[in-house]
């Protein structure tokens, strides 16, 4: 039996695709966790624009939780705005929550109840 001569060439392709799949993969898990965190502030919205729809109107008590959940989720410059005293039976009541996660991306969600007439 013979060894026979190897080729780096094939070696060094091997090895830079490898690379560059990390790289890739690093970049869109990164991607991902932002896609991820959006989607809980969105259903932080809809958790808040639901009990809005019973109360008529954003509680301080929910202001200060709502602030502190999304604190938690690592969003930051969070300003809340919505239906300001209380809206009757059957009335709309808004929800706009506007931040930036990872001090980088803007994000805005609003929510508007469903509330029928």
């Amino acid at each position: 039996m013979k060894k026979e001569k190897g080729n780096i060439g094939d070696m060094m392709a091997a090895c830079l695709c490898m690379l560059a799949m990390t790289v890739l993969m690093l970049a869109y898990m990164d991607n991902v966790s932002l896609v991820f965190q959006k989607a809980a502030v969105g259903q932080l919205a809809r958790k808040y624009i639901l009990r809005m729809e019973t109360v008529g109107e954003l509680t301080e008590a929910d202001r200060i939780m709502l602030l502190q959940e999304l604190d938690d989720l690592g969003a930051t410059e969070i300003t809340l705005e919505g239906t300001s005293g209380h809206a009757g039976y059957g009335e709309p009541v808004e929800l706009r929550i506007r931040g930036k996660l990872e001090e980088e991306y803007e994000f805005e969600e609003k929510r508007v109840s469903t509330a029928k007439n």
